[in-house]
């Protein structure tokens, strides 16, 4: 199956360079490329993409606001977002998740990881760089924490408070497998527990309830 991807950046020479190598992979297809938010939610809404690359400061509409507008909580068909961007503040990554993110980059990433952040996205993952984990999680710990949200009806057995750590963790599913001695399919059984327990509609929403319970950080 092709991934269908549209690419937005103010800047037309790293929204070229973006297309090119996302077009340069054998199940990828670039279907469009906006310079600025406002273009970016048009062009997602008339063609349906499998996933949006979005740069954050944009004009008209920065990266944030298009990606609450197409995937956030009260969007009944959201679509996937990786956000990719130079600043790496930390208010910008949380913005960026709470806003439906499915994916967050620096634009210093190597060519491997960000056509690894399409493919999760695209397949309901969710990848944040490691870089970007980190400081995520230095800022959780070092800063007051929100209102936690409530705890679920159904409790977590100990086997998914174990995957919930490594997920907010940045981990994927192979990587959860082997450090718990457990199947890939074990794993996505649990991170599909997690989902209906908490709510969370993707793994991005599992690791900012984990965040903001205090599970890690």
């Amino acid at each position: 199956m092709t991934i269908r991807v549209i690419v937005a950046d103010d800047q037309d020479l790293i929204r070229t360079g973006l297309a090119m190598i996302l077009n340069a992979q054998p199940d990828i297809e670039v279907v469009g490329e906006a310079a600025d938010g406002a273009e970016a939610v048009d062009l997602a809404r008339r063609l349906r993409p499998d996933v949006c690359l979005l740069d954050i400061g944009m004009p008209k509409m920065d990266g944030i606001e298009a990606t609450r507008v197409l995937a956030g909580p009260d969007v009944e068909a959201p679509i996937p977002i990786v956000i990719i961007t130079t600043f790496d503040r930390d208010e910008y990554v949380y913005g960026a998740l709470k806003a439906g993110a499915r994916g967050f980059l620096l634009k210093d990433a190597d060519q491997g990881l960000l056509v690894q952040a399409v493919h999760a996205a695209a397949t309901g993952d969710a990848l944040v760089a490691p870089n970007v984990t980190a400081r995520l999680l230095q800022a959780f710990a070092s800063t007051e924490r929100p209102d936690a949200p409530p705890q679920p009806v159904d409790p977590l057995t100990e086997r998914e408070e174990e995957v919930l750590t490594e997920v907010a963790r940045g981990k994927t599913n192979a990587e959860i497998a082997d450090e718990l001695f457990i199947s890939q399919s074990t794993v996505k059984t649990h991170v599909a527990r997690l989902m209906t327990k908490l709510p969370a509609r993707n793994r991005v929403e599992i690791v900012i309830w984990a965040y903001e319970t205090g599970r890690v950080g």
